[in-house]
């Protein structure tokens, strides 16, 4: 019954610029970003949190949060663990996103949504995108465990839509529960594992969830969910 700490890095350049980052190249933390990273480091200190194993996205918006948030700990680079490969769609504005048909499939449906192809980006869909993450982070926990005893935390850095997918799966929701979650940057998330069978113990813990929602209304129509998760 390992503990996973499910983080999503900290407010970064293109949350600021309302695009959707994808793998984009050289995206890192804001300001804003390395704040909310430092108070949520040290609310883990505060709380005298022993972390067995720290993993984290290749890319360097979240390499930066992993260092911020336990900086005496070496994150491992899990390429699995990595942003859904947007394809097409990657470096886009939000708002351009909207009004294309894809937008409703993904919102709706977004078990048969798959991203466009592009000479420049890898495309993947929305479930290869949570079939991967959900295999990262079953491995690891089982691991955790077997190396350091069920009462092990570890942490995990990862993106919006990976982690809401993660804990889509973990409530037993599926793929088609992943536009019913929301994660804000700098926020944590807490699953444990027993077996097949996960209980999520916090959504979205320290995002700022009235910010996050005036952010949205300017950006996507009413009821819908800001691809890549929320912008802040």
């Amino acid at each position: 019954m390992a503990l996973l700490l499910l983080v999503r890095h900290g407010h970064s350049t293109a949350n600021a610029d309302a695009v959707l980052a994808g793998w984009t190249e050289g995206v890192g933390l804001t300001d804003r970003g390395r704040t909310d990273v430092g108070r949520l480091a040290a609310r883990l200190a505060e709380a005298g949190t022993e972390v067995a194993r720290l993993v984290t996205s290749p890319l360097q918006r979240c390499r930066e949060t992993a260092g911020l948030l336990l900086p005496s700990a070496t994150a491992e680079v899990v390429d699995d663990l990595g942003e859904c490969h947007y394809g097409g769609w990657t470096g886009r504005p939000i708002a351009e996103l909207t009004s294309d048909p894809l937008w409703r499939t993904v919102q709706d449906d977004p078990a048969s949504a798959r991203f466009p192809d592009s000479d420049r980006y890898a495309a993947e869909s929305l479930s290869q995108m949570s079939a991967r993450l959900v295999a990262a982070v079953r491995r690891i926990d089982a691991e955790v465990e077997a190396e350091r005893g069920p009462g092990a935390i570890w942490v995990a850095v990862s993106h919006g839509d990976p982690i809401k997918a993660v804990i889509a799966d973990a409530m037993g929701a599926g793929l088609g529960g992943l536009q019913r979650v929301h994660v804000d940057p700098a926020s944590v998330s807490v699953i444990r594992r027993s077996g097949e069978r996960a209980m999520v113990m916090a959504v979205n813990s320290s995002g700022d969830a009235i910010r996050s929602h005036q952010k949205a209304a300017t950006v996507v129509p009413a009821g819908d969910a800001i691809i890549g998760g929320g912008t802040g």
